[in-house]
């Protein structure tokens, strides 16, 4: 499968939603681990300005890679950020888009800044 480098060097990062155990299956609730370290994944939603676009960004990384307090609104840094696309077929139905992979999300203050908002 085509895995495809993000360069961050230019991005502003935030936390959009605190990490999250990732459901393998949501009929059993089965939490998703790493084929090859078998370490959990975590979903961290994240905030990614870019060239005058921003979006929101479901990222999967295994549980060791997550460090700081990653709360709403903190400023974050991603290593080794992928994209893969997918494809696949449910009941007839063709379905499509980008999953991204990070090795590690770091938050890059010590507390999240809450909102900011007046």
């Amino acid at each position: 499968m085509r895995h495809i480098p993000v360069d961050t060097s230019g991005a502003t990062v935030m936390v959009a939603k605190a990490p999250q155990p990732k459901v393998r299956d949501r009929r059993t609730g089965e939490i998703a681990t790493d084929a090859e370290t078998g370490a959990k994944l975590m979903t961290v939603d994240v905030m990614f300005a870019a060239n005058d676009e921003v979006e929101i960004l479901s990222v999967t990384v295994p549980e060791p890679g997550i460090s700081g307090d990653l709360a709403m609104g903190t400023p974050a840094a991603l290593t080794g950020l992928i994209a893969r696309p997918w494809e696949n077929e449910f009941n007839g139905q063709k379905r499509h888009g980008i999953a991204f992979r990070a090795v590690a999300v770091t938050a890059l203050a010590t507390t999240g800044t809450g909102s900011k908002a007046a």
